[in-house]
């Protein structure tokens, strides 16, 4: 099972998150592009940071609203926002490339992730707008109940697709993400995150309704939880990293 973890989220000056601490960590970053967070300067520093811990580093596009980091659901045109996702993959790529880094994969953000998951026309045209930008990036989407319909929607794009639970998440009856306004539902405790995980590696999560399967290939933590190192770390003892 690989870790995965949102990083490259400061501005400017302002930090969040604690991106050297946790990289050691993790097997994967998924950097901000420059919209929802980030800029030029933080993914340059995001990337090389990942290079030199032998982290595989992808694209993390969101809603380009800093405002509300993202996690607003925003009401525009399908082409438009198909556009600013490839745009923000550019982006990345830009810097990346100037550096000598090919980037892994792509996982969207925030609400535009929750979004995709709830519709399938904009799933399949965000997969076919990375499929559009390089086929061969990895396309990272949440593992529910629907997993085997979404690999066979998304068949025809050609992407691989990898399947994520998520560490620092309640999940909902339907193998959803628990709304952030329903207390409990982002884990902050290392002890309740680990217990969380133990269950994920043993393939199912605790849901209000009971445990339900989930079947994944990467496990994410949030770099923004103020528990992120040290569930990390909690976590590593669960899975050790590959040599």
């Amino acid at each position: 099972m690989l870790l995965n973890c949102d990083m490259g989220e400061s501005y400017g000056p302002w930090e969040k998150g604690a991106d050297a601490a946790v990289m050691p960590l993790i097997d994967w970053a998924n950097i901000a592009c420059g919209a929802h967070a980030g800029d030029p300067d933080t993914m340059a520093r995001t990337l090389a940071l990942a290079a030199e811990h032998g982290v595989q580093a992808g694209a993390h596009p969101g809603y380009p609203d800093r405002r509300n980091f993202g996690r607003l659901r925003l009401d525009w045109p399908l082409d438009s926002l198909v556009r600013e996702v490839q745009a923000q993959i550019g982006a990345l790529q830009a810097v990346a490339t100037a550096l000598g880094i090919t980037l892994q994969h792509v996982k969207p953000h925030g609400a535009l992730y929750l979004a995709m998951m709830e519709n399938d026309e904009l799933l399949t045209r965000l997969a076919e707008g990375v499929a559009a930008v390089d086929g061969s990036l990895v396309f990272v989407l949440q593992a529910t109940p629907d997993r085997d319909r979404h690999a066979g929607l998304l068949g025809h794009t050609g992407l691989k697709l990898v399947f994520e639970a998520f560490a620092d998440r309640g999940y909902a009856e339907d193998g959803r993400l628990r709304s952030r306004a329903i207390e409990g539902a982002v884990l902050t405790d290392p002890d309740a995150v680990a217990a969380h995980v133990a269950c994920l590696l043993e393939g199912f999560v605790e849901t209000p309704a009971g445990p339900l399967a989930v079947v994944a290939e990467t496990l994410c933590v949030h770099g923004d939880n103020p528990a992120a190192w040290e569930a990390l770390r909690r976590i590593r003892e669960l899975i050790p990293r590959a040599a």
